[in-house]
């Protein structure tokens, strides 16, 4: 094998195989490497399998609701578990496998399997043998955050890796943490028939976003029976028998829940830790996240960092852009910037939360004078129809500029629709543009313009 390369990419992920592909097409010699499987956390334990167990929930969940459709089923809905995790390991396994059969199939690229670690700012070793390249690209993506929670040394418990591997159906699983991973596998698993607590240390869950937002996500869970607790600042972990206890209060009378399982779902840490950083001078913040401009270059000339590694974005999607924003400035000489995306993302319980811009908390911080519409997903056709009309639709603009500064649609098909406000936003269009499109009838993104011409003061 050659030990001298035009570029060495660290990682499979999202960002990594397209590169490789593209830089190997431009004329370079490319190595990259894998140490575990092809396709990082989106294909093998994020959005790929998740949404695939997702689907299996929603299924069952349909399933159980068909006489509300006038369809009679006859006998109990079960669940069959190894037959849902065979299906996820199935789509999961073909895209991993496919991504691994592009790149070994790629003239020009070399595929390592193995842990790279660096030596010096343009050489790493792999497998006991030393690379060297001019330009090293760092896609090493990130992992579950395991909470310094008293306890929690002491008890067995999931993350959401280890979640993909069960083909039982826990009877009572507690979720520690009230964010987007955690309300996923909460709502799934109670659709699959367990019972299902959250525990969140915060107010409320996603705190992130607006407290309508949250409120609508909570009540959603809670009328499917998931228990939601939150302002659970003191927690400790504790085996009992063969579950686990989680306390939530340190005060007297304190809750606490009992459970059979246990999943952690608190955050992500970059996989940084065990990449010879250091020795390549390569700098990291406190939480172990590469330091990166918004061209994606670390501080060591020749390095960059793609992906989640680099804590300049969390998703799948702005993986992908890292992939194209490094690409086109170094092959078709652009300047292409972090700073020119647009806040994007989605929460995939069912219904699903799409949201992109500034929330409404955001947008009264910046001081801007603004304008909010609002409805209720009981006023729109096709939620009714399908007999999901949970949730609200939202969008949120400058009065004076007109621009379009942040929406959030908790509701059916809110995922998709979602995109015709983002599509906008890039286009610069003032909101008055979107105010007199037509778009099809029963849709979700019909009442897009609805919203714009009952738009209100947003209130402080």
């Amino acid at each position: 094998m050659r030990d001298r390369f035009d570029a060495i990419i660290i990682g499979t992920g999202q960002a990594g195989p397209s590169l490789a592909v593209r830089l190997a097409n431009a004329g370079r010699q490319v190595a990259i490497i894998e140490r575990k499987r092809f396709g990082g956390t989106c294909v093998n334990t994020g959005c790929i399998p998740t949404k695939t167990l997702v689907a299996s929930a929603y299924a069952a969940h349909l399933a159980a609701r068909a006489a509300e459709y006038g369809v009679v089923i006859e006998g109990s809905v079960n669940v069959d578990m190894k037959r849902v995790k065979a299906r996820k390991d199935l789509v999961a396994d073909t895209a991993s496998s496919n991504i691994a059969a592009w790149l070994k199939g790629t003239r020009s690229v070399t595929v390592i399997e193995g842990h790279a670690r660096l030596e010096s700012p343009t050489s790493l070793r792999v497998n006991g043998e030393l690379l060297h390249a001019e330009q090293i690209f760092i896609n090493v993506g990130g992992r579950a955050l395991v909470p310094a929670m008293p306890g929690v040394d002491d008890v067995a418990y999931l993350t959401n890796s280890s979640m993909m591997e069960i083909d039982f159906l826990p009877e009572h699983l507690v979720v520690v943490g009230g964010s987007y991973v955690g309300l996923e596998f909460g709502q799934m698993y109670r659709r699959f028939g367990s019972r299902v607590t959250i525990v969140e240390k915060m107010p409320r869950i996603i705190a992130r976003e607006d407290p309508d937002v949250s409120q609508g996500v909570t009540d959603i869970l809670r009328n499917e029976g998931v228990v939601v607790e939150t302002g659970a600042e003191c927690m400790v972990v504790e085996k009992r028998g063969t579950g686990v206890i989680v306390k939530l209060d340190c005060a007297e009378g304190r809750r606490e829940v009992a459970g059979s399982h246990l999943l952690l779902a608190v955050g992500r840490v970059p996989n940084t830790d065990d990449l010879g950083l250091a020795a390549a001078g390569v700098a990291t913040d406190e939480r172990g996240f590469i330091i990166v401009d918004d061209a994606l270059r670390t501080n060591v000339p020749g390095i960059y960092a793609i992906g989640d590694c680099n804590g300049r974005g969390a998703f799948t999607h702005t993986s992908y852009n890292d992939y194209e924003i490094v690409a086109d400035n170094l092959l078709s000489g652009t300047d292409r910037s972090v700073r020119d995306r647009i806040t994007a993302y989605g929460l995939f319980i069912d219904p699903p939360l799409g949201r992109v811009g500034m929330s409404d908390t955001e947008v009264r911080k910046s001081g801007r004078r603004a304008l909010v519409g609002t409805r209720p997903m009981t006023r729109v056709s096709r939620a009714v129809e399908k007999g999901e009309a949970q949730g609200f639709m939202k969008i949120t603009v400058d009065a004076e500029s007109k621009e379009i500064l942040g929406a959030a649609i908790l509701g059916v098909g809110g995922d998709e629709a979602i995109h015709c406000i983002l599509d906008a936003m890039y286009m610069k269009a003032p909101y008055t543009a979107m105010q007199r499109m037509v778009h099809i009838h029963p849709t979700v993104a019909e009442l897009i313009p609805t919203l714009l011409g009952e738009l209100v003061p947003l209130p402080a």
